[in-house]
């Protein structure tokens, strides 16, 4: 009886671990700025909490406004000036109505990287080569297509859904298997738009709810969350058989691909007086971000064009 409850205790560790890595590594990578084609958020994540100032200290002057909470951006900040951008003054309001929770679910996953993740893909950055993993994320990164492909497709976005079949077609046939990327050697007639579903859902108009940390899961909202769900049946590798190998799989892609961005999360986390606000603004604004900046792509009418006399 004692072996079958220690079994069953294990499992949910192997599993929980597995189902942890793809979701708060890649979010670790994707907004300190390291991941490809992604967004730098490491240095621009305002802190929304006023910090008591001691006598001898001096708070920043923003011109117009006033220092401490009300600070935001001044023209003195340096943030990027692309009209795209969403900067702090344009910081949605952010739901967090369960940040006791959300704060503890943090310090979990916080453990949970620096205690097992992390010595693992350390040790497998030292047995396999470099190019042997990129290849191994390429792969990983070429099945996801069923996602990509749904989720353009449901945004009516008939041009994205051509790009990826095309992509996927490529790098199926020429690329190995997925294993090379020789799609990206055509620049913008084949990049890749990484839609997902919660992309999808934001731009039909629904709002993103309020922050949620999951355990192992790591930050998400309430619109992620199901379409996180959405997600894991798209996926091809839900589909194996028997169960324990859609498992194992995931596992090595987690442990491969956090050992491409060893070092990502640690930056991240250094740098920030408060990590859990840190991440919860950088995971607010990409997501923002990322769906307007697809709404502007699918329903802003194109330039007029002046034809000189």
């Amino acid at each position: 009886m004692r072996t079958r409850i220690n079994r069953f205790f294990l499992s949910l560790f192997f599993i929980g671990f597995c189902l942890f890595a793809p979701f708060h590594l890649s979010f670790a990578a994707d907004y300190t700025g390291e991941g490809e084609g992604k967004e730098q958020y490491a240095e621009l994540s305002p802190q929304q909490e006023t910090l008591p100032a001691d006598d001898d200290d001096t708070l920043p002057e923003t011109g117009e406004g006033t220092a401490g909470a009300d600070h935001a951006v001044t023209d003195t900040d340096d943030f990027d000036a692309d009209e795209d951008w969403y900067g702090a003054n344009d910081l949605p309001a952010v739901a967090d109505p369960i940040q006791p929770f959300n704060r503890a679910m943090y310090h979990f996953n916080d453990k949970m990287y620096f205690w097992v993740l992390k010595p693992v893909a350390t040790g497998y950055n030292v047995v396999v080569p470099e190019p042997v993993r990129v290849g191994v994320k390429n792969f990983f990164t070429n099945l996801a297509f069923p996602v990509r492909f749904t989720s353009s497709l449901l945004q009516g976005d008939f041009k994205g859904v051509a790009r990826e079949t095309g992509r996927f077609t490529l790098n199926t046939i020429w690329g190995l298997a997925g294993f090379l990327d020789p799609a990206s050697l055509s620049g913008d007639f084949f990049a890749r738009d990484d839609a997902d579903l919660g992309e999808t859902f934001g731009v039909w108009g629904i709002g993103q709810g309020m922050y949620i940390v999951w355990p192992v899961l790591g930050p998400s909202s309430l619109r992620d969350t199901f379409a996180a769900v959405g997600e894991y049946f798209l996926s091809p590798v839900t589909y194996l058989r028997p169960w324990y190998v859609p498992t194992g799989v995931r596992s090595y892609q987690s442990v491969n691909d956090t050992s491409l961005r060893l070092g990502d999360y640690e930056a991240f986390v250094g740098a920030a007086i408060d990590p859990y606000i840190s991440m919860r603004d950088a995971y607010t604004q990409h997501r923002t971000k990322k769906i307007e900046n697809k709404r502007k792509k699918l329903y802003s009418p194109a330039p007029k064009v002046i034809e000189s006399e």
